[in-house]
C-alpha cells in the first residue's frame, strides 16, 4: 500500500519528465511522448536517487497562467533574439546575472532554471544551492536597468511556479519582498556585466 501511495505521489513528477523531454526537443508528437516515457522510466528506475518530495498541491489556474505566459515568452524571446541578430545598428551586449530566489526547494529551483533556459535569450550557467542563487547568461543587456529587469523577470517565474505547484508555506514565502542583489556588487554605470557576475570584458 505504501509503495502504491508513493508511486501515485510521484506521478506528477513522472509526467513532468516526459513534458520536459518534449520541450527540450521542441516536438509535441506521439513519438516524442513515447521516447520521453522510455527516458523517464530509465531515469527513475536505473538511477536510484532519493524520491522527490512533491508538495501535493496543484493550482490549475496558476498552472494555466504559467503555460500561457511561458509560450508567449518563447515566441517573444525568439523574435527579440532574431531582431538583435539582424539589427546592424549595435551589437547585442551580454551579461551573467545573479538571481536570488525566495524559496528553498530543489525542485522549484530546477523548474525556474529550466523555464528560463527554454526561453530564447537566456541560459543557466551556474546555481548556488546553499545561497539559493541562479546565475543566468542573458543577451541584449545594455544597462543596469536591463540587469534588474531580467532579474525581476526570473523572480516572477519563480512566483508563478510556486503558485502553481508549490506548498502553502512556499506560497506564503512569496509575500515577502523579492531578494535584492547587494547594491555594492552592482558597480557603476557601464559595468553591468561585472556588476552582475557577468561578462568581464
Amino acid at each position: 500500500m505504501n509503495a502504491l501511495k508513493t508511486a501515485w505521489r510521484q506521478l506528477p513528477f513522472f509526467v513532468w519528465l516526459i513534458a520536459l523531454w518534449m520541450l527540450l526537443w521542441g516536438q509535441f508528437t506521439v513519438l516524442s511522448a513515447l521516447t520521453g516515457l522510455v527516458i523517464a522510466l530509465f531515469v527513475t528506475r536505473v538511477f536510484r536517487l532519493p524520491p522527490v518530495e512533491l508538495s501535493g498541491r496543484v493550482n490549475l489556474w496558476w498552472g494555466l497562467v504559467y503555460i500561457v505566459t511561458f509560450l508567449g515568452n518563447v515566441v517573444w524571446g525568439s523574435l527579440l533574439v532574431a531582431w538583435q541578430t539582424v539589427d546592424w545598428r549595435r551589437q547585442p551586449e551580454t551579461a551573467i546575472i545573479a538571481v536570488p530566489l525566495r524559496t528553498d526547494d530543489d525542485l522549484i529551483m530546477t523548474h525556474v532554471g529550466v523555464t528560463a533556459s527554454l526561453i530564447p535569450g537566456s541560459l543557466v550557467v551556474h546555481t548556488d544551492r546553499d545561497r539559493r542563487i541562479i546565475y543566468l547568461h542573458f543577451i541584449g543587456v545594455h544597462s543596469l536597468a536591463d540587469v534588474e529587469k531580467q532579474r525581476r523577470g526570473v523572480q516572477r517565474w519563480e512566483a508563478r511556479i510556486v503558485r502553481a505547484v508549490g506548498s502553502r508555506a512556499q506560497v506564503e514565502a512569496l509575500k515577502s519582498p523579492a531578494p535584492e542583489w547587494p547594491a555594492a556588487a552592482r558597480g557603476s554605470d557601464g559595468a553591468a556585466g561585472r556588476a552582475s557576475g557577468g561578462d568581464d570584458r
